[in-house]
């Protein structure tokens, strides 16, 4: 493994018992970097994700996070190894109120109140409006709100890497570019690595320093964001211009 990745895939086959979705895939991430998946729907996006996150097990490969292999670690151990998940759909406990949905993303850690409350402070000021929300129920918030709760969950768990399947799915663009500007500051000033499945294709490249693109569950193509964005499949099939 080289010494700057966080994450390396090497040779993972994955799918759904006798249905193989995932073909020889080839991946890394490094520390303090953005990388982007982008890819038509039933690519295979989501299911490399639950891979890299544990909700899967691949038929083969590997799965190395800071130079150990992880490939058959359960969830919770891969998320107390620092991996964060902010699923598609959010997947929030409505019937909870937003602070105790954030305290849920803290769960494994075995930490004291006065740690847990800088945490639940350091997300309110990342995002402002939930602090207001704390004790109004996850279900009663807009959808910005509520994505903005679901990744403020999974940064309750500490993460080293962080990643976000569909962070733009249903949201205004205004939403969008606040909480684009929040991934960025994450990078910046925390040093967390960022993966985002995002069916915005310009979203992803614009955040993103890296992009891998997914088709028919094989990565066909990856390069810097800039690179991919001029390059003319990508224009073509993800970006509209003919």
């Amino acid at each position: 493994m080289k010494d700057n990745n966080l994450l390396q895939i090497v040779n993972l086959n994955a799918g759904y018992g006798a249905i193989q979705v995932l073909w020889n895939i080839e991946f890394e991430i490094k520390h303090r970097e953005i990388v982007c998946i982008i890819g038509a729907n039933g690519a295979g996006k989501s299911t490399l994700l639950k891979n890299i996150v544990g909700i899967l097990s691949p038929y083969n490969g590997q799965i190395l996070y800071e130079n150990e292999e992880i490939t058959r670690f359960s969830s919770p151990e891969r998320i107390k190894k620092g991996i964060g998940f902010a699923p598609e759909g959010r997947h929030l406990f409505f019937g909870l109120t937003v602070e105790d949905n954030l305290l849920m993303g803290a769960f494994q850690r075995k930490v004291d109140k006065k740690i847990l409350r800088e945490d639940l402070d350091f997300v309110y000021n990342l995002f402002k409006p939930l602090r207001g929300y704390r004790n109004k129920l996850a279900g009663n918030l807009s959808g910005g709100e509520q994505q903005m709760c679901t990744i403020g969950r999974a940064l309750m768990s500490k993460p080293k890497l962080l990643i976000i399947d569909e962070l733009s799915l249903g949201l205004a663009p205004v939403i969008v570019d606040d909480i684009v500007d929040t991934i960025i500051k994450l990078r910046n000033e925390q040093g967390i690595s960022i993966l985002i499945v995002e069916q915005d294709v310009q979203v992803a490249l614009d955040i993103a320093d890296r992009g891998y693109v997914l088709e028919n569950g094989s990565v066909v193509m990856q390069d810097s964001t800039d690179k991919l964005a001029k390059n003319k499949h990508i224009k073509t099939a993800y970006l509209g211009v003919i």
